[in-house]
């Protein structure tokens, strides 16, 4: 879901972005070290702790053997990530170790970590110097829902009135939302005009069924939509949205592409600072 806080993660340790991670949702695992090894952990803060010791995050930490990796209660932000120096080995299905729960395939045999799995690495493709860290000024702003916007296709369909509300006011994210797409309740937007055909969509847009409540597709989305795209989230505004769960509020504020253009460059720019 979280896109930046997984890359970031696999390049503190020394793995490729492409590497697959533990991404904790809520809360965290209580882990045990088999073997000695090199881990990071970011995105949501749920108080990691070794050994009982609370442990920083978006840092390169050893680990020994025998060595208990515990977690406590979440503060604000609703996923984790944990990556191994070797990266995380699991099933392969359509060239990823992802895990797709709703057909039952890819990482842990297709299905949620349970007690008492045994969680394997690959070989590392480059060392793992602990103590590497990503300062904070380079991190998305989590804190900040706003969720920057770029009109979409079928902008036009919208009247003034929704259009106003798309960009002026709030909504939260509701309890029917998953990872496919954020179902937002708040302002009720019409969109006139004929029935679309399918067309391909990505992360980050924003759809209007005919009920008039907007769906923001996320990490698991369908490949193709036949609801109008009235915006999209700038790729850099989703980390802040993949951090949400149920109850948030967020708000969307327009953007040029050309703005949504230097975001991404600049998140870019954080990431490649560890390469």
């Amino acid at each position: 879901m979280d896109r930046f806080a997984h890359s970031a993660a696999n390049l503190l340790v020394g793995n490729d972005v492409s590497a697959a991670s533990l991404e904790c949702t809520l809360f965290g695992p209580t882990l045990t070290v088999d073997s000695p090894c090199v881990i990071a952990i970011t995105g949501a803060d749920f108080e990691p702790r070794v050994n009982g010791i609370a442990v920083p995050m978006w840092t390169a930490l050893a680990l020994g053997e025998g060595d208990e990796l515990g977690f406590g209660r979440r503060h604000e932000l609703a996923r984790a990530y944990i990556a191994v120096a070797g990266g995380i080995a699991g099933d392969r299905w359509l060239g990823s170790m992802s895990t797709n729960l709703m057909v039952g395939r890819g990482g842990m045999h297709g299905r949620q970590l349970q007690a008492g799995d045994t969680i394997a690495t690959g070989e590392q493709w480059r060392p793992a110097v602990p103590g590497r860290e990503l300062d904070a000024s380079l991190l998305p702003h989590y804190g900040d829902r706003t969720l920057h916007a770029i009109p979409g296709p079928h902008i036009g369909r919208l009247a003034a009135p929704s259009r106003e509300a798309l960009f002026g006011s709030a909504f939260i994210v509701g309890i029917d939302s998953n990872r496919m797409g954020y179902r937002l309740d708040g302002a009720t937007l019409d969109a006139r005009g004929e029935e679309l055909l399918s067309f391909g969509v990505v992360a980050g847009v924003v759809q209007l069924p005919s009920g008039g409540r907007p769906i923001l597709l996320m990490a698991d989305h369908q490949t193709a939509g036949g609801y109008p795209a009235i915006a999209t989230v700038a790729s850099a505004s989703m980390p802040v949205a993949a951090q949400m769960a149920p109850g948030d509020e967020l708000r969307f504020a327009e953007t040029s592409i050309e703005t949504a253009l230097a975001m991404r460059a600049s998140q870019r720019a954080a990431l490649d600072s560890m390469s």
